[in-house]
């Protein structure tokens, strides 16, 4: 295993790894350790009581971070005609048909989102195989596939991610910058578990939220107290 640098190892001795920290003081902790020369992404990392094996307990979908993501997300959209256009004037960094399509299939994938319209999914799903293992795969349920292209191609660029589990029960999303003020990013963390929460699947049993951990790219993990789903701004009040 690689040796931790000094900088990270300093981060950790100010971290109690033993305890759950609410996520007004884990957000707190998390910008105070942060000492990367870049602008760091800021994780969530949410253990679910869910077999992902099984169809019913599959747990995906999308959430529009109120503050956005912090980064800056480049959006190709698969349409035509008057779409296209409407595309182009919502935001979209690359727009095309069959031509992006060809592009797509000598190796052309410069861009985070892919968005499409119905009627180009039969040409689109032919690059299910380049586009699917990049995780950039339209989808319905992920709201990327839709005729609404000016809505989408917005959504996207103001800040709306696609959650899912992963095959170990886990959702891994960004909720934000270490730039972001402390309560800019517990609103954002708040959005995404509201949203997973709503998302429980009716055949999921036992305890849904597992463990939550808060993270920033080169941080260390922070606990957050899973039994704190509501006033996410206000400390906890210790027992008396």
């Amino acid at each position: 295993m690689a040796k931790k640098g000094k900088k990270y190892r300093e981060a950790v001795e100010k971290i109690d790894r033993e305890k759950l920290y609410p996520p007004l003081e884990a957000v707190r902790l998390l910008k105070d350790v942060a000492n990367a020369k870049f602008d760091e992404t800021v994780e969530a990392h949410i253990r679910l009581g869910v077999d992902p094996r099984k169809a019913d307990q599959q747990v995906r979908g999308t959430v529009l971070l109120p503050h956005g993501t912090g980064r800056t997300v480049k959006v190709a959209v698969f349409a035509q005609g008057d779409k296209a256009r409407e595309a182009e004037e919502a935001g979209a960094d690359i727009v095309g048909a069959n031509d992006l399509a060809e592009k797509v299939e000598k190796g052309f994938f410069d861009f985070d989102v892919a968005i499409a319209t119905p009627d180009m999914m039969s040409t689109v799903g032919k690059l299910g195989k380049l586009l699917g293992p990049r995780g950039l795969m339209p989808n319905p349920k992920a709201g990327t596939v839709t005729f609404d292209i000016g809505k989408a191609v917005k959504d996207v660029k103001a800040g709306k991610i696609e959650y899912r589990v992963d095959k170990f029960g886990i959702i891994h999303a960004p909720v934000g910058k270490v730039s972001f003020e402390v309560e800019k990013l517990v609103e954002n963390y708040g959005a995404l578990l509201d949203e997973i929460i709503r998302a429980k699947p009716a055949a999921a049993k036992g305890r849904y939220l597992k463990t939550i951990t808060v993270t920033s790219t080169m941080g260390p993990g922070i606990k957050i107290d899973t039994t704190r789903t509501r006033d996410l701004l206000e400390e906890a009040v210790p027992a008396s």
